[in-house]
């Protein structure tokens, strides 16, 4: 790059696009077309539109994460991109390279973009990448975190914090990186209120520091705060300049500035701008410009059963409700895990039939573990409640199974649920068979399906997307289909969670519509909602949850205003208490690990093992946290593969010896560890039988026609189980004690010398640490798809060969697609953190081998070589 190129990276503007047009499908239709702006040092620019817009696809561009067809762009004084006839090569890669270090990204979902279980080592991890000296990244880091008020958490576990913490984290990691501009793609879609002011804040202050900004957002009054706004339109910019011009210009001011975007005078049926932003290639129509406008009709009908309600019969009105409580509730207690603290503690209400309550609270107080409950997704660990009449939970011994079976499913037939973002639960080949789900689990004639299916799609204006692959659709289009499949089931009560979150106005507004409909014709609705528009256009009443306990219920505004006063007051005791995810118990924080290499408690032993500030006197961690990575390592996988030499009652007596001392000194709590192991656990007696009768030898014990026992495989079950058994201890204390980070350096380390033969071992080392990180997300991903699944009657537990083969279905397709939708967007993060391979990059942590690591090296020795002896006795 010449000097006059990084003069104007000093001088100029931080990013040019000139008549810049990008497709994902070759052409065929276009996300961005003819777009032209400077984005200027010090600014705060908005990009405001419509799901489909453009939004995410221009800030990827800016982001140097894209590359466009057409056009010309500059990033940071580099010019990436010309097509101009005398260049002869469009793209510049090393500038591309170059420029995407001075640019920091934060993507919608927080999740997404940690790659490891210690905040700190999060934060380090872009520093790493660029080859940051560690004493200049350690003042970076600190520096970051204080930047996002995260400085005391700095050693917890990132993946067990909540979304407004996780999305700190994810700006610290950003700002560590000193970026020139940073781009913020939507981070407050799924925070309250208090967690998206708190994002506002730290824009504004950046912005106050000299920094750039760019928020991406479909909110108007998010687009107030800036300098400048621009507004798309099906991949156009439809307006440009001061906000307060721009908005008043286009009628988004006034009572509600969450007032949805006009559509552009071009009403295209298919565009490739309405493809959600993700990179996906599909296309689809405009969110919610599909058949009438609105959820409600003319004369006030839903359309089904002739105006009355779900279930076929004439509801009440808002204002009254049927004799009782349809949801009776009663010092209802819930807790994940023993030890832990409540999620939900004494919540007690009553909702009458055909009213709608709006359920609120901060990020983590127990609103989703409410609306599970409600669903009878979970048990209640206390309490009672009463839904449709119908009691979720029972009383130890008085109904059998088969009852408790028929009771949960009449109940499904009752309760439907809507899911945060529920498009994710989406799996047939067409929308007409993904809505015909819960209706045929019902066991309803094909005809009535049909009706049913034909009348929910008309309801949502969706109709004309019947013989559509739902996945061919845009975001705010699937998000219509699924809550289309659960109103074709009809349910008396409808349990809603977020289900308006990350819609643009538009797409929410046609919701709304439907839901104001359905609550007119007598449906029961819970709603967990941060939108107080929301609360005071559906419901008649309110109840509001901190730290899973009810702290305002009943009328509408009064609850509101104690909302408003627990958000903006000071609280730090509910993310200490909670740790913010609904259900995460986190009530036990990891001690600071040693910068040294030490061993840092990772955020499963912290919270599993109990080795926490809490469970530790002193500043000494447990010996086996505090050991170097890559003697733990190699040690562990010693006494792993001794495990498969024990063949007598001494060499058995020996392992069990040295793996419970392991796991002694590891610090985590015996019942932690058996919670998790338990997947593994229900393999081993299997394992045992299956050696049991194999094995043909030695007096026989008991013969049941051509099986038998004998005693020879009595002791080859119980020799090859506990074999199992010790390796899978091992396994977890050394998952439980490692962070991704230490696991990452370990790895790389010890194939170094494979380095030298052409093998990518600083690659391998990243993608094993990921794949250990990611496989509790996809798990959780997994529970959730389940439960869905099952509120619509898809359950694997119950029904025929083909009930379950189906819905089996039903959680394979979305899960594997969460796999897809997770690598993808955490390869977009290792982008947008400059992760370029191993080569050139420096640590945060430092391994080093000390004393205790070579003793431990010397115990691990003896006894294997106890071992090999006592195998030659």
């Amino acid at each position: 790059m010449d000097r006059q190129s990084d003069d104007r990276a000093d001088t100029g503007p931080l990013a040019l696009l000139d008549r810049v047009s990008f497709s994902y499908d070759a052409g065929a239709t276009w996300a961005l077309s003819d777009i032209s702006l400077e984005v200027a040092r010090g600014e705060h620019l908005c990009i405001l539109g419509a799901n489909g817009s453009g939004k995410s696809t221009l800030g990827r561009l800016l982001g140097g994460a894209l590359a466009p067809d057409s056009g010309r762009v500059e990033l940071m004084g580099r010019r990436v991109f010309d097509d101009s006839p005398d260049r002869s090569s469009r793209v510049d890669p090393e500038a591309y390279r170059q420029a995407r270090h001075r640019i920091g990204m934060v993507f919608q979902s927080p999740e997404d973009q940690i790659v490891t279980t210690v905040t700190e080592d999060d934060v380090a991890f872009g520093p790493e990448n660029l080859s940051t000296p560690r004493v200049q990244m350690e003042t970076e880091v600190v520096q970051a975190l204080k930047a996002v008020g995260m400085e005391e958490r700095a050693d917890d576990d990132p993946t067990l914090m909540s979304g407004g913490q996780q999305q700190r984290v994810a700006i610290a990691g950003s700002l560590a990186m000193r970026p020139g501009m940073l781009i913020m793609d939507e981070p407050g879609a799924m925070l309250d209120a208090g967690g998206r002011a708190d994002m506002a804040a730290i824009m504004d202050r950046l912005v106050r520091a000299g920094g750039t900004v760019i928020h991406i957002t479909h909110l108007t009054e998010e687009a107030a705060r800036a300098d400048r706004v621009i507004v798309l339109d099906h991949g156009r910019i439809k307006a440009e300049g001061d906000p307060a011009q721009v908005l008043t210009s286009m009628g988004l001011t006034g009572e509600h500035p969450g007032a949805p975007i006009p559509p552009g005078p071009e009403n295209r049926a298919i565009t490739g701008a309405d493809v959600e932003d993700a990179g996906q290639g599909a296309t689809a129509g405009p969110v919610g410009m599909s058949g009438p406008g609105g959820g409600s009709r003319p004369d006030g009908g839903t359309g089904l059963d002739g105006g009355t309600g779900l279930d076929g019969k004439t509801g009440p009105n808002g204002a009254g409700g049927h004799e009782g409580g349809e949801i009776d509730c009663q010092d209802l207690t819930f807790t994940f895990s023993e030890g832990s603290g409540p999620v939900l503690d004494g919540v007690c209400f009553t909702l009458a039939g055909g009213r709608t309550m709006a359920v609120l609270g901060p990020n983590g107080s127990g609103k989703s573990t409410l609306a599970r409950l409600i669903c009878a997704l979970i048990p209640p660990t206390g309490g009672h409640l009463k839904v449709a009449g119908i009691d979720v939970g029972h009383q130890e011994g008085t109904h059998t199974r088969s009852g408790a079976r028929d009771r949960l499913r009449l109940l499904r037939r009752q309760v439907g649920y809507v899911m945060q973002k529920p498009e994710h639960q989406l799996f047939a080949e067409t929308v007409f068979q993904d809505v015909a789900f819960g209706p045929v689990n019902q066991g309803l004639s094909q005809e009535e399906v049909e009706v049913r299916v034909r009348r929910s799609l008309d309801l949502l204006g969706i109709a004309d997307l019947a013989d559509r692959s739902p996945f061919d659709l845009s975001g705010g289009q699937q998000r219509l289909v699924a809550i289309a499949g659960v109103i074709a089931c009809r349910p008396r009560v409808l349990v809603l969670d977020e289900v308006t979150a990350n819609l643009d106005p538009l797409a929410r507004r046609r919701i709304l519509d439907l839901l104001a409909d359905l609550h007119r014709r007598g449906v029961t609705m819970v709603m967990n909602t941060h939108d107080e528009d929301e609360v005071r256009r559906l419901a008649d009443c309110a109840l509001l949850l901190d730290r899973g306990r009810v702290v305002a219920e009943g009328d509408v505004d009064e609850v509101l205003r104690d909302y408003r006063h627990l958000i903006t007051a000071p609280h730090p005791a509910q993310e200490e208490h909670r740790g913010g995810k609904d259900g995460a118990d986190t009530s036990v924080h990891t001690r600071r690990p040693s910068r040294t290499g030490q061993g840092a408690m990772t955020g499963q032993a912290g919270r599993t093992g109990g080795a926490g500030r809490q469970d530790v006197s002193g500043d000494r961690l447990p010996l086996m946290v505090r050991l170097d990575p890559r003697v733990k390592m190699v040690t562990f996988f010693a006494m792993m593969l001794t495990a498969f030499l024990i063949g007598s009652p001494l060499q058995l007596a020996a392992g069990f010896a040295a793996t419970l001392a392991v796991t002694a000194l590891s610090g985590i709590k015996a019942r932690h560890l058996l919670r998790s192991l338990r997947a593994f656990l229900y393999l081993m007696p299997f394992l045992a039988i299956f050696n049991l009768l194999v094995t043909r030898t030695g007096r026989v014990l008991v013969r049941w026609g051509p099986l038998m026992v004998t005693g020879d495989g009595l002791w080859v079950a119980l020799i090859y189980t506990c074999r199992l058994a010790l390796v899978l201890v091992l396994g977890a204390v050394l998952i439980l004690t490692t962070t991704p980070t230490q696991m990452t350096d370990a790895f790389e380390s010890l194939l170094g010398p494979l380095g030298r033969l052409g093998v990518h071992t600083s690659e391998i080392s990243l993608v094993l640490s990921l794949a250990l990180r990611f496989i509790p997300t996809l798990g959780h991903e997994l529970h959730e798809v389940m439960e869905a699944q099952a509120a619509r009657g898809g359950s694997i537990e119950t029904g025929s060969l083909s009930d379950r083969t189906r819905a089996c279905a039903a959680i394979v397709v979305p899960v594997f697609a969460a796999a897809l939708r997770h690598a993808d967007n955490l390869g977009q993060a290792l982008d947008a953190r400059c992760y370029e391979g191993g080569h050139g990059r420096t640590h945060y942590r430092l391994m080093k081998v000390r004393g205790e690591d070579g003793l431990f090296i010397g115990l691990v020795a003896a006894y294997a070589a106890a071992i090999l002896l006592l195998a030659l006795v």
